[in-house]
């Protein structure tokens, strides 16, 4: 005789659903519509068998699906990482193209004194044209220097006495070799850039360690010469080394201070620092005295280019755009100088450009490309 299941004391009933259970999932493997028991209906002990929504297998491959999970993972650590950079980080990721071209502008700038201060030097010395500029260009800037904090005045006089001793040091060494030789001695800055970067705990990558080798070949292809002197060489030699450093040490004090300030103190450093380098030059002589007969309404005007726009103007745009742009790529940037120079030499003064120097060139203008499509590919 069958008993009903309502009839069923509760101990039997959870023993028959068990074995239903039992039953059912052997047989799952050959019916797969096999997953719920179905009691009578009416029966106040049906029980379904089927597996709670939580814990069913999600539709689709399980392979895409830990991959879809994979991706959301880590664009969620992504977005995590980027709410946690500083503001002049994320400023610096935005912009940095734009913080190059500024400083491309400042080398295209200085490229373009060359060939004024090649006019300018009929009439005056280095020394005076060098002081004279500086001093123009604290004028320009001296209402920020008044504003400055001590600190931008200590980073700004160190940066300037450091950046005017290469100046001199190059000055010294053009009046015994050529500006080619001495354009050929100062392009390993390029290079010791990075290298004096390993003293302050940078890294050097290898399209960094690619680009500045070949622009340092190309810098060399245009300006080579044979002519030697060994005091003019040293001399020039630790200009380079000088300027190397300044632009590390730029990179490292323009995030501490703002651009007018850092720019205004080192401005006002040079042109104190240039004005007793000409008096001390023109010691024995009546340079001084001769000083303002020399000077014309040309002159006065390259001069006026010379401090307002190559020197206050670029040097607030480095000290702004180095902030954001590291200095071995900064570095690089600034090996164009020498193609801008050797341009504006030929449209305005009628140089010749030789084959190996538009060759030493395009070697130049690969080195900042590759750095530069580099970056942007990250």
């Amino acid at each position: 005789m069958t008993r009903s299941v309502d009839n069923l004391p509760m101990p039997a009933l959870s023993l028959a659903c068990l074995l239903r259970f039992r039953f059912i999932s052997a047989s799952s493997l050959a019916s797969p519509k096999a997953w719920a028991c179905d009691p009578p209906i009416g029966s106040i002990h049906q029980i379904s068998c089927e597996p709670p929504a939580a814990s069913r297998r999600p539709r689709g491959h399980p392979r895409q699906t830990l991959h879809k999970d994979t991706m959301e993972s880590t664009q969620t650590a992504k977005t995590i990482a980027a709410s946690n950079l500083s503001p002049a980080t994320k400023t610096a990721q935005a912009y940095a193209g734009l913080f190059s071209l500024s400083l491309l502008l400042v080398t295209l700038v200085w490229g373009s004194t060359v060939p004024v201060l090649k006019v300018a030097a009929v009439s005056l010395s280095g020394v005076e044209i060098s002081a004279l500029r500086f001093v123009i260009a604290a004028a320009c800037l001296l209402p920020w220097a008044m504003r400055a904090s001590p600190q931008a005045w200590r980073d700004g006089a160190s940066l300037g006495a450091l950046v005017l001793g290469a100046y001199v040091a190059q000055a010294y060494g053009l009046q015994f070799i050529s500006s080619n030789r001495s354009a050929f001695l100062t392009s390993p800055n390029v290079l010791m850039v990075p290298l004096f970067g390993l003293a302050f705990g940078n890294r050097i990558s290898w399209r960094i360690l690619l680009s500045t080798a070949l622009a340092c070949c190309g810098i060399g292809l245009m300006s080579w010469d044979g002519d030697g002197h060994l005091l003019a060489d040293v001399a020039t030699l630790l200009g380079a080394a000088g300027y190397a450093l300044y632009v590390i040490l730029l990179s490292r004090c323009a995030a501490r201070h703002r651009a007018q300030h850092l720019a205004a103190t080192q401005i006002v450093c040079m042109a104190v620092l240039g004005c007793l380098w000409m008096v001390l030059d023109s010691a024995n002589t009546d340079r001084l005295q001769t000083l303002g007969g020399r000077l014309d309404l040309n002159l006065v005007a390259s001069l006026v280019y010379l401090g307002v726009v190559a020197s206050a103007g670029m040097l607030f745009l480095q000290a702004f755009a180095q902030r954001y742009v590291s200095a071995d790529k900064a570095a690089l940037i600034y090996a164009m100088e020498p193609i801008f120079a050797a341009l504006f030499a030929w449209w305005w003064l009628s140089e010749v450009l030789t084959v190996k120097a538009v060759l030493g060139g395009v070697m130049v203008v690969g080195a900042v490309v590759l750095c530069e499509w580099r970056s942007s590919k990250r």
